[in-house]
């Protein structure tokens, strides 16, 4: 654990995990993460917001006793998730006359999933404040960011925002604020697609009442500390927006070379069309660059050898994965290759009834693609090429 202060008073507890390469037992982790716990000394009360995994819990609580902290008044828990509050129990433990504040929807679910006694809790309604003394926490309920639970933390008087896994990065580093935005950029784009980007819709909202407070800090529970707010704000407001990129994003397998072929030549065909495209071969692809991919892209072909009679399984789970991200794609169509027949076009729409794109005319071949199918897939970019050009991601 690294204890550093954030400004006067207010300080943050991360555990850094640095070796971890895989989150919930789905997300990839290439650059590990932190658990971000946040303490506050106001003039008559003491304040921690939120707690660490519970593989760092003994981590926690030896920093508490090093801090020299004799008591804590609240501990506030924006989210019930195990990172965030796997934790509380064995700081109320420490902490005995300590309160567990929150609202009441995180607190139904943290009774559900950790032993905790109802007593210890002081429930809060959203805007409403609790005084530390000389320091105001104001709670700002905020549903579907990511669980429907969720709350954020606002420091009044040092403006500062906890914000919970919002605006967090999967990204373990020794720099308590953001440094290189190069880096957080992606880190916190990887993040947003695979966690955020199915609650776009509810963020939109959210967003507006965060821009309406006054920020100069972002405290998030995963990654550094944002000292420059508008940075990843704007990088929000772009990412939860309606608009998409002239980009086209294809998953694809090939199991004996014909999808393959089938790939390249579209690739090419796009490229020529002044589309950028983004292929990525699902047996060797880190999903997590596939979800980054999706967040911009206006058009995804799915790209499939049939097997037996539908889809590859490497491609179901592809699909599954993008239908269950909720990209704002716009068009979407599927190509490959069959041996006699099957059903993985049928397959394949049935599963994007989130997502609903306009489909394209797929194209599927029998066996190695010729002349004929080179055909289909030089009208496929057309199509492709004219659906941007009509939502002006082209020039006409």
């Amino acid at each position: 654990m690294v204890v550093r202060t954030i400004n006067s008073d207010c300080y943050s507890i991360a555990a850094l995990d640095f070796d971890r390469r895989l989150f919930d037992a789905l997300v990839p982790l290439p650059d590990g993460t932190s658990y971000n716990a946040y303490l506050i000394k106001g003039s008559q009360k003491t304040a921690l917001i939120d707690t660490v995994d519970p593989s760092k819990e003994l981590e926690l609580v030896s920093d508490l006793v090093r801090l020299g902290i004799n008591s804590i008044d609240y501990v506030i828990i924006n989210h019930a998730e195990q990172d965030h509050a796997g934790s509380l129990p064995m700081v109320l433990e420490l902490f005995p006359s300590s309160k567990v504040v929150t609202n009441e929807k995180c607190k139904e679910l943290l009774l559900h999933h950790l032993d905790l006694e109802e007593d210890r809790f002081i429930t809060v309604k959203d805007r409403e404040t609790l005084s530390l003394g000389n320091k105001t926490l104001e709670f700002i309920i905020a549903p579907w960011v990511h669980w429907p639970e969720t709350m954020l933390t606002y420091l009044r008087e040092d403006r500062v925002l906890f914000s919970c896994d919002l605006f967090g990065t999967h990204y373990a580093t020794s720099d308590l604020f953001m440094k290189d935005e190069k880096i957080i950029y992606s880190a916190a784009k990887r993040y947003y697609a695979e966690i955020m980007m199915p609650f776009r819709g509810s963020i939109k909202g959210h967003l507006e009442k965060v821009n309406a407070l006054d920020i100069d800090t972002i405290a998030p529970s995963h990654g550094p500390v944002h000292n420059n707010p508008d940075f990843i704000l704007q990088a929000y407001m772009e990412w939860t927006s309606d608009s998409v990129k002239n980009e086209v994003v294809i998953p694809y397998v090939s199991m004996h070379g014909s999808t393959r072929k089938m790939v390249d030549h579209l690739t090419c065909a796009l490229i020529e069309r002044g589309i950028a495209v983004k292929p990525f071969d699902m047996t060797v692809t880190d999903t997590g660059n596939l979800a980054m991919a999706l967040v911009d892209a206006a058009t995804v072909v799915i790209a499939t050898p049939t097997v037996l009679f539908g889809p590859h399984p490497q491609i179901v789970y592809a699909t599954y994965l993008a239908n269950l991200l909720h990209p704002k794609v716009k068009f979407a169509s599927i190509i490959g290759s069959y041996g006699w027949g099957g059903k993985t076009v049928d397959v394949l729409k049935a599963m994007l009834t989130h997502i609903k794109p306009e489909f394209l005319e797929p194209v599927l071949v029998q066996g190695l693609p010729g002349e004929s199918c080179t055909k289909d897939l030089n009208r496929l970019a057309d199509d492709i090429a004219r659906k941007h050009k009509e939502t002006g991601l082209l020039p006409s």
